[in-house]
């Protein structure tokens, strides 16, 4: 998971147990977590710090991930936004993906693919310096 070292995520998610396991898995791979317990809360810390992903609990209190999302999208944000969500039915992942979502991730958690969905989703560490230095 070296290609996520040095990462940043925003950690959406209003479950203080999801958010302690989250945070460790994440932090021993290197990435800095910014965690909010709610959609509107998400939606204010983008506007103040760069992210890489963001993790999105579905079923929040003031506003859920789904409409938080919807509404970073109409901002014209295009960063990855991960479901995480105990719905795994198809129905509930096409919600997910009409809202604006870029995947998903199941609760309770899978390991592995926390992993796979965040290395699909958030570009190495050494192309957005190599792009940027090959920009100026």
């Amino acid at each position: 998971h070296a290609r996520l070292n040095g990462g940043r995520v925003l950690l959406a998610e209003d479950n203080e147990t999801n958010q302690v396991i989250a945070c460790a898995l994440l932090h021993k791979a290197g990435v800095l977590v910014d965690v909010v317990a709610d959609g509107q809360a998400a939606l204010e810390q983008l506007g103040k710090a760069d992210y890489d992903a963001v993790l999105m609990d579905v079923h929040m209190p003031v506003l859920d991930g789904l409409s938080a999302t919807r509404t970073l999208r109409e901002r014209g944000h295009d960063l990855p936004v991960i479901a995480m969500t105990a719905g795994v039915l198809p129905l509930e992942q096409q919600r997910c993906l009409d809202a604006g979502m870029n995947d998903f991730i199941a609760k309770p958690f899978d390991v592995d693919t926390m992993w796979r969905t965040l290395l699909k989703w958030v570009a190495p560490r050494v192309a957005h310096h190599r792009s940027a230095s090959e920009n100026t």
